[in-house]
C-alpha cells in the first residue's frame, strides 16, 4: 500500500519516511509541502540520499487520492482540518497527527489551540486512536498527541481500577526539543536550550483536555489535572512523572498486578519489574517503558512514563494505527532495538 505524507519536510514527517522504509506492507508514495516542495526529499535531507529520490511536491488532494491508498497528516494543528473535509467526501483513508480533531467539543479546541476549529460533523466522523484501547474502526483517525500518549499510558490502569484519588493527580512532562517542531524560536535556541530547563505552557497546555477527554471514559468524575511542560536539552524523548494519592487500603501488589492485567497483551508497553526506566531505552523504538515506586506513609503512588515523542508520541503510533486499521500484526515494521549507547 502507498501512503502519501503532507507536511513531510517536518520532524513528524521525516521520521515517517523512516517508519515506512522499514515497513513490510506500506511503501511511500507522494510527498507534499507548503513550502519546501520543487525538490527532492534527499535534497532537503541528505541523510536520505540513495534511499528516495521522491519530489516533494505541493499540496494536492486529488493527486494524493490517485497515487496512494491512504494519507498521513504530518502537518501543525490549525491546517489539516481544513483540507481533510476533501477526503473524507470520497471516504479515502486518512491519519491526521495534529491536534485538529482529537477534541470532540469545538469550543474546547478554540480555548486550547486559540485557532479556529473544524465542523462538529467532521469531528464526529473522526475517531481519537489510541491503539492500546480504541477498538473503533474509521477511515478518519486522529493520532493522540506526545505528551497525551504518555500520561494516558501511565494513568489508564489506575483510573480505570479506581486505585488512585483523582483530586490528586499531577502530571509533569518534559520533552526533548523536536517536540517544539522546526520552527525555531527563542525558547528553542540552542543558547536557550544548552544546560538549561525551562517550563512552558504552565495551565495552558493543549493536551490537557485530550488527556482528560480519554479518561472520562473510564471515569466521568475526573474534570480537572494539574499538568506541567518543561523542555530539556536532548533531542527527542519524554519523561512524564504522575503523582498521586493512592486510596486507602491500596497495597503495592494490587498496583502491580493492575499494571499487569491492562498491559499483559499490549506490545509496546514494557513495565519495569522494580526500577524506573530511562529515556534512552525507548530512544528511535514505540516502545513506552513504565516504572512506579510507592510510599506507604502518605499513599502517594510515582509512575513514571517515558516514550521517543517522535515515535511512540507521533509516527510510530501512527504507523501502530494503520496496521490495526489495515488488521495487520500491530507490531509490523515498528519492532525495532533502541538506540543505545
Amino acid at each position: 500500500m502507498k501512503a502519501a505524507i503532507v507536511g513531510v519536510t517536518g520532524y513528524t514527517g521525516i521520521e515517517l519516511v523512516r517508519l515506512i522504509h522499514q515497513h513490510p506492507v506500506l511503501t511511500l508514495g507522494t510527498l507534499h509541502s507548503h513550502s519546501l516542495h520543487k525538490n527532492s526529499i534527499s535534497e532537503i535531507y541528505p541523510h536520505l540520499q540513495q534511499l528516495y529520490k521522491q519530489e516533494v511536491e505541493a499540496y494536492d488532494a486529488e493527486k494524493i487520492m490517485a497515487c496512494n491508498d491512504l494519507v498521513f497528516f504530518a502537518t501543525p494543528s490549525g491546517i489539516s482540518k481544513d483540507l481533510v473535509a476533501d477526503f473524507v467526501q470520497k471516504d479515502f483513508p486518512v491519519i491526521d497527527l495534529s491536534g485538529d480533531l482529537r477534541l470532540k467539543n469545538l469550543e474546547s479546541y478554540r480555548k486550547w489551540y486559540q485557532k479556529e476549529p473544524t465542523t462538529q460533523e467532521m469531528i464526529d466522523q473522526a475517531v481519537y486512536a489510541f491503539p492500546e484501547f480504541t477498538i473503533e474502526k474509521s477511515n478518519l483517525l486522529a493520532n493522540p498527541g506526545c505528551y497525551a500518549t504518555a500520561a494516558i499510558l501511565a494513568l489508564v490502569p489506575l483510573v480505570q481500577a479506581e486505585l488512585i484519588e483523582l483530586d490528586t493527580i499531577i502530571l509533569d512532562g518534559k520533552s526533548g526539543l523536536s517536540g517544539a517542531g522546526k520552527q525555531l524560536s527563542d525558547a528553542s535556541h540552542y543558547v536557550t536550550v544548552d544546560e538549561n530547563m525551562s517550563m512552558y505552557k504552565l495551565n495552558q497546555h493543549q493536551h490537557i483536555p485530550e488527556i482528560i477527554q480519554f479518561l472520562q471514559q473510564f471515569d466521568q468524575t475526573l474534570t480537572t489535572l494539574q499538568f506541567t511542560t518543561s523542555l530539556i536539552p536532548v533531542k527527542r524523548g519524554i519523561f512524564m512523572t504522575l503523582y498521586a494519592k493512592v486510596k486507602l487500603g491500596i497495597t503495592l501488589d494490587q498496583i502491580q498486578q493492575t499494571y499487569q492485567q491492562a498491559y499483559e497483551n499490549k506490545p509496546f508497553v514494557r513495565l519495569q519489574d522494580g526500577s524506573l526506566p530511562e529515556l534512552r531505552q525507548v530512544i528511535g523504538t514505540n516502545f513506552c517503558d513504565i516504572g512506579f515506586g510507592f510510599n506507604e506513609d502518605n499513599r502517594v503512588l510515582t509512575v513514571v512514563s517515558v516514550i521517543d515523542n517522535l515515535v511512540k508520541g507521533a509516527a510510530g503510533q501512527a504507523i501502530q494505527n494503520f496496521n490495526k486499521w489495515a488488521e495487520l500484526d500491530e507490531t509490523s515494521g515498528l519492532m525495532h532495538v533502541p538506540l543505545f549507547p
